[in-house]
């Protein structure tokens, strides 16, 4: 059995407007797949009902890893590989020495808590280089907002009742799946 489902775009140009919409298409129970937006919109993501990420876990765990690098690092130059007496301070015990390797460890567990978060934030949203874009209107990057919906039902009719409501384009886009 061929089943068609439908890819509707509906455009905005007005923020305001935008989420009116979308709380009514939550009342409707219309399945929305994804609302592009020029700039971050506060509780967006309560609204759509998305699901936690593990972003802030995963920042824990690259900010360890670089306390544990830094640690090990200063260790090894300061202490095993190359002792030397700095202000009187005993080259023996990293412990001892300790407050001279904050600056060094904090630095160290910031960019790699940092860095590592860009690149895991750039591979979930799958823009990684060379990867396709996933921007359907390059409008939404200036000054547009998109909603994007999937449906299965009469498309005609979820089209009039957008553009009645104040949509200034609706495109809709037949997929075809088995």
């Amino acid at each position: 059995m061929i089943k068609s489902v439908f890819n509707i775009q509906a455009l905005y140009d007005h923020e305001d407007l935008m989420i009116n919409h979308l709380k009514i298409l939550r009342k409707k129970n219309v399945n929305i797949h994804e609302v592009y937006s020029p700039f971050p919109i506060h509780n967006l993501n309560k609204l759509l009902e998305l699901k936690k990420t593990n972003l802030s876990f995963l920042s824990f765990i690259y900010g360890l890893l670089g306390f544990v690098t830094s640690s090990i690092l200063t260790w090894y130059t300061m202490i095993y590989d190359w002792p030397q007496n700095i202000g009187g301070k005993p080259s023996y015990s990293w412990i001892r020495n300790l407050p001279s390797f904050i600056p060094v460890i904090f630095e160290l567990s910031i960019f790699f808590s940092a860095h590592f978060m860009c690149i895991t934030y750039l591979f979930q949203c799958k823009l990684f280089p060379g990867s396709p874009p996933k921007n359907p209107d390059p409008r939404t990057t200036d000054n547009m907002f998109l909603i994007e919906i999937y449906t299965e039902e009469n498309a005609e009719k979820l089209r009039n009742f957008l553009k009645e409501n104040g949509a200034m384009e609706v495109n809709i886009t037949k997929i075809v799946q088995t």
